[in-house]
């Protein structure tokens, strides 16, 4: 299974955080990919085949999450000064997941495999969108936070510039989570594979 291991790096698997129960509204949106196979290299070959990809000429990954931001922001003025009455950003995720259509009738090693992987891979992308969901609750304490201006024009300037800035910072988020996890990945799915078979052992002694 080293090879799909090394596919399954692609996804570069983020550590799930706790979600604010007071952070911007997440709409999800799951799509799935069925991969058809029997051994460990027809799994590997359908990923590598049938992932999604995250740009035209990218290669494919085990799984993939696309977010668009849709901003809503409403100004107050009282004739002298303009000011963010209110910032709220609703984010809309597409999450690609792989289904494995043989899953039921696999063997028990390379199931307990595939159900490790597959875990990871969607662990990976809810990650994702946690770090989105972070960064919008900020975008929104911030647009809030704008000091008062005399039009509603500068005020309205001035929340447009602190989006593109924070959106760069998001990216940049997401990017460092990538390359963090990245470097742990082979690792971290060891152990999780270690702690599956533990677990499967004690249920039967159980």
């Amino acid at each position: 299974m080293k090879t799909i291991v090394r596919t399954a790096a692609l996804a570069l698997a983020c550590l799930l955080a706790t979600e604010s129960a007071n952070a911007a509204v997440v709409l999800r949106n799951y799509e799935y990919f069925t991969l058809n196979g029997r051994t460990a290299a027809d799994l590997d070959r359908e990923l590598s085949r049938r992932g999604p990809q995250l740009h035209k000429t990218g290669p494919r990954h085990p799984g993939a999450t696309q977010m668009r931001f849709n901003t809503k922001v409403k100004y107050g003025s009282d004739g002298k000064s303009c000011r963010v009455v209110e910032a709220n950003i609703t984010i809309h995720a597409r999450v690609h997941l792989p289904r494995w259509k043989q899953r039921a009738s696999a063997k028990p090693d390379l199931a307990l495999i595939w159900d490790t992987l597959s875990a990871d891979i969607k662990r990976h992308e809810e990650s994702h969108i946690v770090i989105a969901r972070t960064a919008a609750f900020e975008m929104e304490r911030a647009m809030k936070a704008l000091p008062w201006r005399s039009n509603c024009e500068e005020m309205k300037a001035d929340a447009a510039k602190l989006m593109v800035k924070l959106m760069k910072e998001q990216d940049a988020a997401q990017i460092q989570f990538d390359r963090v996890e990245g470097k742990n990945f082979e690792r971290r799915f060891e152990r999780l594979l270690i702690f599956r078979i533990q677990r499967e052992m004690e249920n039967k002694k159980g």
